[in-house]
């Protein structure tokens, strides 16, 4: 993306996911070639884009200030660059002025915060992602049936602050299998176990399986709660890690999802592997040695960053560029329905356009 001279046309189209850009990686490397594999799927999944979309869509429609409760998603990148947009991004809901329009961010919010909201008369776009919303339901159906709910997430992360929010007299948080040992319940008959959405699938199992040693009454949710995009992007890192020197994970140190694939690529095999927000954080001495190198990136990174990423290591001898797909994704989730209904209301699309303009990854690039 280096040769893009107009920095407002980077600015607006930097923000969409991968699935926004052509696919135009088609090469197969040479031996002896250095080479990148990149991950496919990567980057966004329906939820962040949608998320990122509301905001993006509120702008336009409202126009500025759009104040965000939290982060809309947990990128760097995306947060700043809406910022300069006119997205104010606040940490409770009490620092938006009586009767402002707030977005609610990807990760949901807890049943307080709606009514804060409305005891303050705000506008409200919900922008939680329907995925996390399926666990928020899961948690208040088995509280009303009086279970006890084993949250596996990690504490003070706003997934999971939302989720416990929905029954906090009925949640205990298992941020590790060193929790364990400590939890006590009211009936060994009544538990269930639920999870925050963006965890490592094999660390979650794993817990899942010392909960039902102590616990062999526990009972599953009624499906996976592991979002589809985590579970996807932790595959793809482990069909390329064995073939790679070095793994670069693009991502926010913020991000769940984006620290995890880190490890994830570590434990299927990488010799070394490393996190970014962006391309410039890349250091030249971990390529030492190296004849090929995955490129991944979390659930909340746009596709632009993964571009600068490539170009740097294109920089760096990797002139050869493999697209290694394990998956194809098609899933996506519409608008919040009121800013939807705006939307149309002025003959507004409601959607982000499927294609945008980008410098390819040609052999040429």
């Amino acid at each position: 993306m280096g040769n893009m001279s107009d920095e407002n046309t980077r600015e607006y189209v930097s923000l969409a996911g991968a699935a926004a850009f052509p696919a135009d990686i088609h090469q197969t490397c040479g031996a002896g070639e250095k080479k990148i594999l990149l991950a496919t799927p990567r980057g966004y999944c329906a939820g962040v884009d949608r998320a990122v979309s509301s905001v993006e869509k509120a702008l336009e429609l409202y126009g500025a200030p759009v104040y965000v409760r939290k982060e809309i998603v947990h990128n760097k990148f995306v947060v700043e660059s809406l910022a300069k947009r006119g997205a104010i991004f606040v940490s409770e809901t009490d620092e938006v002025p009586h009767g402002e329009r707030v977005v609610f961010s990807a990760h949901g919010v807890a049943p307080s915060v709606y009514e804060e909201a409305q005891e303050r008369n705000l506008l409200t776009i919900d922008a939680t992602c329907p995925l996390v919303t399926k666990v928020h339901k899961q948690a208040k159906r088995f509280a009303h049936g009086e279970y006890d709910i084993l949250l596996i997430g990690h504490a003070g992360h706003e997934e999971v602050e939302g989720t416990q929010g929905e029954a906090p007299e009925r949640i205990q948080v298992v941020n590790s299998k060193e929790d364990i040992e400590n939890i006590e319940v009211r009936d060994p008959h009544k538990v269930v176990w639920i999870s925050q959405t963006t965890l490592s699938v094999d660390e979650t199992e794993e817990i899942v399986k010392l909960l039902r040693a102590k616990f062999p009454h526990i009972i599953d949710p009624p499906s996976g709660d592991i979002c589809y995009a985590t579970h996807n992007r932790q595959k793809a890192v482990k069909t390329i890690a064995p073939q790679c020197d070095v793994v670069i994970v693009v991502g926010s140190a913020n991000s769940s999802n984006s620290v995890r694939l880190v490890e994830v690529a570590l434990d299927a095999g990488a010799g070394r592997a490393y996190r970014v927000d962006k391309s410039e954080e890349i250091q030249e001495q971990w390529l030492d040695g190296a004849q090929s190198v995955g490129v991944t990136s979390g659930a909340s990174v746009p596709e632009l960053l993964v571009r600068d990423v490539v170009a740097q290591l294109k920089e760096y001898g990797f002139t050869c560029v493999e697209s290694v797909e394990t998956v194809t994704e098609d899933t996506r989730f519409s608008l919040p329905k009121n800013l939807r209904a705006d939307l149309m209301d002025v003959g507004q699309s409601p959607d982000r356009p499927h294609k945008v303009r980008a410098t390819t990854l040609s052999q040429d690039a």
